[in-house]
């Protein structure tokens, strides 16, 4: 089972993160997610337990749990979207007309 934290400090590090939640059982694996730009933490990571009983006792053991300060959010993670590839930031416009440049005037 995969799990969101989330609201982690940003000192923590995967090995700190694995330690916690190894008295529910096996951890398969630990990624905390950083930021490209800064290199720190984003403050959530994916914890993978070796199945679902496990997971569930993680959530009900760790929810709420406060570490280094900060009550951490422990809930099973939610399918990653794929996004389409190409997709660069614009929205589509959908019905809200063409899209008008900046330079262009409307009388």
């Amino acid at each position: 089972m995969k799990l969101f934290v989330g609201n982690i400090p940003h000192s923590l590090s995967e090995d700190d993160l694995k330690e916690l939640f190894v008295p529910f059982g096996s951890v398969v694996s630990v990624k905390i997610i950083m930021d490209h730009a800064t290199g720190r933490s984003r403050g959530f990571a994916f914890v993978e337990m070796s199945s679902n009983d496990e997971g569930k006792k993680a959530m009900d053991g760790l929810n709420g749990k406060e570490v280094l300060s900060r009550a951490i959010v422990v809930t099973e993670a939610r399918p990653q979207v794929k996004r389409e590839a190409g997709v660069g930031g614009y929205r589509d416009r959908g019905d809200r007309g063409p899209r008008r440049d900046h330079h262009e005037r409307k009388y």
